[in-house]
């Protein structure tokens, strides 16, 4: 599938953060999404089952394209590939932890709040970042705002994103995806109703720029 950052922000107008308390979810999960047709998901590193979750997706569901979000340790991006992410996210962007990112050569989405964190890694190459926590940090008219100075400068905006406002960000030229969690509900994933989920899906698939 994606080898590079680009690609795997290519592949869905909404890439799931996923966070997950059962491992057993993992996989069902992971096919919900597919029949959905999204065939990406970050797995977080937020609960103590996430390493084993993104293992039993990457070896029973290799069509999914299953990364690790929330890498906030350097050694975690190691710990995250081997057990088998093919792409890493972070919610910020340290010298140390990007460094450690990129060593993994898989692709990654480091996050930026501002400008100054996007030029510090544009000194890396790396010209797709994860906006993070976008609400926050000035939504849709900040993105638009960071447009012309970093013309070169593609965002997926995470945290506060939602079915409400995702066609003002995907509006936006400098914004592939976003990532949002309200795709993986915790109730629906917790209650098994895998159905509605990749129901929730097609929904994100319908969602339009606004002109």
């Amino acid at each position: 599938m994606s080898t590079t950052a680009a690609d795997l922000m290519a592949l869905s107008r909404v890439i799931p953060v996923v966070v997950l308390d059962d491992a057993d979810d993992a996989v069902p999960l992971a096919r919900a999404l597919l029949a959905g047709g999204v065939p990406i998901m970050e797995l977080t590193l937020r609960t103590p089952v996430a390493l084993e979750s993104i293992a039993r997706v990457a070896e029973q569901v290799p069509d999914m394209l299953v990364g690790a979000g929330t890498i906030t340790r350097p050694e975690q991006a190691t710990m995250a590939v081997t057990a088998g992410a093919r792409f890493l996210v972070s919610p910020g962007s340290p010298e140390p932890l990007v460094t450690a990112m990129l060593a993994e050569r898989v692709p990654v989405l480091p996050g930026v709040a501002t400008a100054t964190e996007a030029l510090a890694l544009l000194r890396h190459g790396i010209t797709e970042m994860k906006f993070f926590p976008a609400g926050p940090a000035g939504g849709p008219s900040y993105l638009e705002a960071l447009a012309g100075p970093l013309p070169g400068v593609t965002f997926c905006p995470t945290g506060g994103v939602n079915h409400g406002n995702v066609a003002d960000y995907l509006a936006l030229p400098n914004v592939a995806c976003v990532g949002g969690s309200w795709l993986t509900p915790p109730t629906l994933v917790k209650g098994g109703y895998w159905d509605e989920i990749s129901r929730l899906c097609f929904d994100a698939w319908s969602v339009e720029p606004q002109d």
